[in-house]
């Protein structure tokens, strides 16, 4: 079982209360988020189509936080309160870390 299906496995073992999952994806250039119950996407946010302004790009630390913010309201526009964070094979440190923290603002997790 590689690293990703642990993770996974792990969290759905700790997720009694059955949450939606929040899962981050980053490449070198982008970043992704989404929110996905069982096995259809809910919502969706990336820093492909998204445009920034000042020192934010899409592979940085600030392009990551705005990223996380865009997706923490769109759920809360939603009704979306409470999921569970699903880092997948990377490391909780750098923009994985932003993007969680921007999105725990809006989020429950």
């Amino acid at each position: 079982m590689n690293k990703k299906m642990r993770v996974r496995f792990q969290l759905k073992q700790k997720n009694k209360e059955n949450r939606l999952r929040l899962s981050v994806h980053r490449t070198e250039s982008h970043i992704y988020g989404q929110i996905i119950d069982g096995g259809k996407t809910i919502l969706s946010v990336s820093s492909y189509k998204m445009s920034f302004s000042g020192n934010a790009k899409s592979y940085n630390v600030e392009g990551a936080k705005l990223v996380g913010e865009t997706l923490a309201k769109k759920a809360q526009e939603m009704g979306i309160s409470k999921v569970y964070f699903d880092r997948g094979e990377f490391l909780y440190h750098g923009r994985i870390k932003a993007f969680a923290e921007a999105a725990r603002k809006g989020l429950d997790f």
